[in-house]
């Protein structure tokens, strides 16, 4: 039972060790970056929320004229 709680700590360790290890590779944004490509998704998610607006609403006039 030791043996397991051990090897469960020894694997924890290990992996948060290799995590550590693979974060420091990564290529952080700079600041303006971030701002950048957060702008950018904001106005897509803008785009796409009026075009399927528009779209659910010419689909519930013709329903509504369809069924009366």
């Amino acid at each position: 039972m030791i043996e397991n709680i051990k090897g469960l700590f020894n694997r924890a360790k290990r992996f948060l060790s290799e995590a550590k290890a693979e974060l420091k590779k990564v290529t952080w944004p700079t600041p303006k970056q971030a701002l950048a490509s957060t702008a950018v998704v904001i106005v897509l998610v803008a785009i796409v929320s009026l075009i399927l607006g528009l779209f659910d609403f010419i689909l519930a006039k013709l329903v509504k004229l369809l069924l009366g």
